[in-house]
């Protein structure tokens, strides 16, 4: 019987594999995230009290996995609340609060301890919105993005990534957004942010190629989470405390501020989970650097498929080559 062709990420994620392989494609395309069994498998998510992190922590939890599930501020009704849904369920309850170095340093050893070892599969989830012009983000908003959309994951890599070095495994998880790639005016430092987390999970994924980690970015579209309450809240706070001189000439962008509420939007958030699931299911080495979710327009595909070229082009004959092409075939 003749050996079927090895197939790259790109051909196991998209089903383009050549003629001759095709018999190898529905057997994991097959595999819903319904029926992705995580036995044996432990999970840390950050973000747990609302939306993908609450769901991810149930759905994974479901599955079979040992799932850590974070949020700040414990005890809360958030957490009284999964821990109900999860009864009988090997769901843990962990206090992380990402903008504190100390907190994610605690909260990451103590799902270590849970885990018995290192996490096979961290979900950096955790993430704000401030909406506005770029002129109106003062200091106090902006510092409270980036701190909490970019080096709060990278508190979580470096709390997270020793273990998992030594272990020489595990999959991570970065959720991005469609702004992640595309740009939207009056979406304050939402993009920069997420443009910041595009390339640091780019950059990882081809450093830890050597050390059997792989790294996901997921890029959903807009879905009707609790994400909106609290990008108002803090998008309020910063209209109150900004000057009508500021505001003025932005008109309806400046207006808008703080009045969004998600509605209109009816995609399902469970697309983020069963995605998250469906790539966990794929072996180790041909899980893909980006998914794009939503089941409505993906702008952002086009340049992803122009970075992964470029990035190719440019490097995957140098000495990074085998990093570059490592992560893209």
């Amino acid at each position: 019987m003749p050996k079927s062709p090895k197939l790259s990420r790109r051909q196991i994620i998209a089903g383009t594999a050549a003629v001759g392989t095709v018999a190898a494609i529905p057997a994991i395309a097959s595999q819903s995230a319904e029926k992705t069994d995580m036995s044996g498998k432990s999970v840390l998510i950050t973000g747990c009290s609302s939306g993908f992190g609450y769901l991810s922590a149930l759905h994974f939890a479901q599955a079979g996995a040992k799932v850590i599930a974070t949020m700040r501020n414990l005890p809360r009704s958030e957490a009284d609340r999964l821990r109900a849904e999860a009864d009988g369920l090997d769901l843990h309850l962990v206090e992380i609060d990402v903008l504190s170095d100390e907190s994610v340093s605690k909260g990451v050893a103590e799902a270590e301890r849970i885990a018995g070892g290192a996490i096979d599969i961290l979900v950096n989830n955790a993430g704000i919105g401030i909406t506005g012009p770029v002129e109106v983000q003062d200091m106090k908003a902006t510092q409270l993005i980036f701190d909490t959309n970019v080096y709060g994951v990278q508190r979580m890599l470096r709390a997270a990534l020793p273990a998992m070095r030594k272990a020489k495994s595990g999959q991570i998880f970065n959720i991005s957004s469609q702004l992640g790639r595309v740009i939207v005016p009056g979406a304050g430092h939402y993009s920069a942010t997420k443009f910041a987390l595009e390339a640091l999970s780019e950059q990882m994924a081809y450093e830890l190629v050597p050390l059997g980690i792989d790294v996901t970015v997921i890029q959903p579209g807009g879905y009707p989470t609790k994400v909106w309450v609290n990008r108002n809240r803090y998008t309020n706070a910063l209209k109150q405390r900004t000057s009508e001189e500021r505001l003025a000439d932005y008109g309806a962008m400046a207006a808008r501020m703080g009045e969004e509420d998600g509605s209109g939007r009816s995609a399902d958030p469970m697309d983020i989970p069963r995605a998250m699931a469906e790539i966990i299911a794929l072996p180790a080495g041909k899980r893909p650097l980006r998914r794009a979710v939503h089941p409505g327009n993906k702008p952002q595909e086009p340049i992803n498929e122009v970075s992964a070229k470029v990035q190719q082009d440019w490097l995957g004959r140098s000495p990074y080559g085998p990093l570059i092409n490592a992560v893209y075939d």
